[in-house]
């Protein structure tokens, strides 16, 4: 596999909570310089990185993040404004609180919702799998099927994990065909990005990969 291909799955990442607008238009320059397939960046960015990168590059931002347990309608405002501002695809949390207690009917209705607000923009859903149980990975692996959303996603990179082979070994197994997988959270070299394609991930989303090819040229 080679490295243009890796790159091209990347969802070029940056979340922290001290990021400023200099780091923002960074990581906005490197993403068109080596084809990524994103940036997924904060939403009080998304209006000036619309402004600054024009047509030339996809930009992700997160919804509910990193929590999740908002209300559905506070996460359908954010859903609309960040598109509103510029976004072209919607990382959202689900809330794993409603989803551990049983309440799936909660989690894939507040799903379908934020995927009517997106339109015809990209949805991913971020299971929190460092938090989930496999019976629970597997049933939100049903409901982000059902519910219409186009990728499943493992991690915030904020809870007590990130994305495993297991984990997206699994949900290739249990996803319907519409649905694509994403891992992010603690992909740290060019290896296990590979990995990662080949077991079944179509994005990763990753701070480390683009830095890793920097450093080698």
């Amino acid at each position: 596999m080679n490295i243009e291909h890796i790159l091209g799955a990347c969802d070029h990442t940056l979340l922290k909570q001290e990021a400023t607008w200099e780091d923002i238009k960074q990581i906005l320059d490197d993403a068109i310089r080596f084809k990524t397939a994103s940036v997924c960046i904060p939403p009080c960015y998304v209006k000036p990185a619309r402004e600054y990168v024009g047509d030339k590059m996809k930009i992700c931002t997160v919804i509910g993040f990193p929590n999740g347990n908002m209300t559905v309608n506070t996460k359908v405002f954010e859903t609309k404004d960040a598109i509103s501002d510029g976004a072209d695809e919607i990382d959202m949390v689900i809330n794993i609180g409603r989803l551990k207690g049983g309440d799936t009917d909660y989690v894939l209705k507040e799903i379908k919702q934020i995927k009517a607000a997106c339109d015809d923009h990209i949805l991913k859903v971020i299971i929190e799998t460092c938090l989930l149980t496999e019976e629970e990975k597997i049933t939100m692996c049903k409901i982000v099927t059902e519910s219409g959303a186009d990728y499943i996603k493992t991690s915030t990179g904020f809870s007590t994990g990130g994305a495993t082979f297991e984990d997206v070994k699994l949900m290739k197994e249990n996803v319907g065909p519409n649905v694509k997988i994403k891992a992010a959270g603690g992909i740290s070299s060019l290896e296990d990005a590979e990995k990662y394609i080949e077991l079944g991930a179509d994005r990763l989303g990753t701070s480390r990969v683009v830095k890793i090819v920097k450093e080698q040229l």
